[in-house]
């Protein structure tokens, strides 16, 4: 008889309850660059088959040609995740690919062009929100049901340190992200006694395209003015994969979401003049 899991993932008898991701099946958007591509070739490395979501078709063969992978271990599925009924219908095959769903990696993600809100144009709030947040919302709700069938799941959903720190230019990013971060807390709390974990992602820096696929213009930064080192993909991957095997609540990728974390615990409103001071100069005029 299995043991009865409690609070923190614990089962009774205080071993902790993890999922390897081995021989499992994981969805994972934004699979066309970036941390996305990166998880989508770790986790085929560590044996699990993968459903690679993304909008861009040629980035996701760009994906599949470097895995090398047969559709036997990698399919990949064009998906706007802002748009529902293009979620829904993914949904629907999505378990026939290989017989299952056993995880779910909500990545996809965009910025905002580095400016206030007060210069932003309502249609581009709207589609960071719609992108970042509902389209977390669309695909958890079309998946959980085939993650709760399963003897072990997991759910990750990546916000951002943006999402727990206020960062000038990006406040409607921010807010999205926090969302996210809410929200993925909530889902664990609702589905602490259910076989599916869950964890929620907060990356500082990170060397992606993310900006150029947001088809914003990237910010003009001065040389060697950043504190932190901006974390690889691949190093981003591999601390997001170890959080799940771990079956940690929270996973901060980077040094500077780290140090940012606990600076804004400490002192929220120093941390908040902090980063201000550091991104100001960023800001569109």
């Amino acid at each position: 008889m299995a043991k009865s899991k409690g609070a923190f993932g614990r089962a009774k008898g205080g071993s902790i309850t993890v999922m390897k991701v081995s021989h499992k099946v994981f969805v994972v958007t934004g699979a066309g660059s970036g941390i996305g591509r990166e998880l989508a070739l770790q986790l085929l490395r560590k044996e699990a088959r993968v459903i690679g979501v993304d909008v861009r078709a040629s980035s996701l063969m760009e994906t599949k040609q470097l895995a090398g992978q047969d559709e036997k271990h990698f399919r990949s599925s064009v998906v706007d995740v802002s748009d529902l009924s293009s979620v829904q219908r993914f949904a629907a095959e999505a378990p026939s690919f290989f017989g299952a769903v056993d995880g779910l990696i909500n990545n996809a993600g965009v910025i905002q062009p580095f400016q206030k809100v007060s210069d932003l144009p309502l249609e581009v709030i709207q589609r960071v929100m719609q992108i970042n947040f509902y389209g977390t919302v669309y695909l958890t709700k079309a998946l959980l049901p085939y993650l709760l069938e399963r003897p072990e799941a997991h759910l990750v959903n990546v916000s951002s340190m943006g999402g727990f720190l206020p960062v000038p230019g990006q406040s409607i990013y921010g807010a999205s992200k926090a969302a996210v971060k809410l929200l993925t807390e909530g889902l664990y709390a609702e589905l602490l006694h259910t076989n599916v974990r869950v964890t929620v992602v907060m990356p500082g820096a990170v060397a992606t395209n993310i900006v150029q696929n947001s088809e914003v213009e990237p910010p003009a930064t001065s040389a060697g003015k950043d504190r932190f080192k901006v974390l690889s993909a691949a190093k981003a991957a591999s601390i997001i994969i170890n959080g799940i095997e771990r079956n940690d609540f929270r996973v901060l990728v980077g040094p500077d979401a780290t140090f940012m974390d606990r600076l804004y615990r400490l002192a929220p409103r120093y941390a908040v003049h902090f980063i201000a001071r550091r991104m100001g100069s960023l800001l569109k005029s």
